[in-house]
């Protein structure tokens, strides 16, 4: 059914004549009375009776109405549930439970009057990333990018966000339990166990290159039960250990005696990136930009480590190490 001419039958009713509507229009009067007549010959019944002092519903037509109007009603809310600033803005995190996620926490709170639909792709890797925010079907997503960001697809930029401290779990039999703090090249000879890190993903590149860098063993083998599983693990073993943000969220970590041990000289840190399309009009993605670059910079005063290839922003404090 051609809305256009439901929307014309409409004005047709609501103003009693043919050239009201057409003037409310901006067409000619000969344009609505075809639009109406097509309208008619798709629904098989006559829709006005024609006096000489404009046009009166017929029955069908007065059964049509209220139904022409919840068209039209259900036009606009289509539109409006597209339209930048009306619908959610849709944005990508890695996990739920990450560092980025609670990024994303803290605008909603800044911001409680703009809708988020918060989604997890699963493409774990940046550039698909890229690619579903160039196709539309997300608004934003927070990602680890490679310097200085132009194998991105056309029109995709990237932001510096955070960079996130990693720490060494331990339970408390582990021999660096109760160290103050550890450098990277001190585990090189001890197993680090991390199941998450599937090939291909953008965490695996970046262990794998913090490995390479300092002569670890990362052992990927096994089933990834989750957090909660890898730190049952854990707490039990004297020789296992494992990486996770300063920053990950645990229940009840006292449970299991885990010991967090920070990384020293230097620290790793793993680099987020905002990316979202240029071309994108999305008022609500402005606000988080704006956020997101008024937070403070948090930069550590130590030295840090991230890949040659990861893209960061310009150290404000401290010193970096590729």
């Amino acid at each position: 059914m051609d809305l256009l001419a439901v929307r014309t039958f409409v004005m047709v009713a609501e103003a009693g004549q043919f050239q009201v509507a057409a003037a409310g229009l901006a067409v000619s009067q000969q344009a609505v009375s075809k639009r109406v007549a097509a309208l008619e010959k798709d629904l098989g019944v006559p829709l006005f009776t024609r006096t000489a002092r404009g046009a009166r519903l017929t029955v069908d037509g007065l059964a049509f109405l209220p139904h022409a109007r919840a068209l039209l009603d259900a036009e606009e809310r289509a539109a409006a549930s597209v339209r930048p600033g009306r619908r959610p803005l849709r944005v990508d995190v890695i996990g739920r439970r990450t560092a980025v996620a609670g990024l994303l926490r803290g605008f909603h709170r800044a911001h409680p009057d703009v809708d988020l639909d918060v989604v997890i792709l699963f493409d774990a890797d940046a550039y698909a990333a890229a690619n579903a925010i160039r196709s539309g079907e997300i608004d934003a997503s927070f990602r680890c990018v490679t310097v200085p960001g132009r194998d991105l697809p056309e029109g995709v930029e990237a932001m510096p966000v955070l960079d996130e401290p990693l720490q060494l779990f331990t339970g408390p039999a582990h021999e660096f339990a109760a160290a103050p703090a550890v450098a990277p090249a001190q585990l090189a000879g001890h197993r680090i166990w991390m199941p998450g890190n599937l090939p291909g993903t953008e965490w695996s590149a970046y262990y794998d290159a913090l490995a390479a860098s300092f002569g670890l063993t990362i052992d990927a083998v096994g089933p990834n039960f989750g957090v909660e599983g890898l730190l049952d693990t854990i707490a039990e073993s004297s020789t296992v250990a494992t990486f996770l943000s300063e920053r990950t969220p645990l229940v009840r970590p006292a449970v299991h005696g885990l010991r967090r041990v920070p990384l020293r000289d230097p620290t790793p840190v793993y680099p987020h990136s905002l990316l979202w399309h240029a071309g994108n009009p999305h008022p609500a993605l402005t606000a988080l930009r704006a956020h997101l670059s008024s937070r403070p910079s948090g930069r550590l005063d130590t030295e840090v480590w991230t890949p040659p290839w990861a893209l960061r922003s310009h150290p404000r404090h401290g010193r970096t190490r590729s």
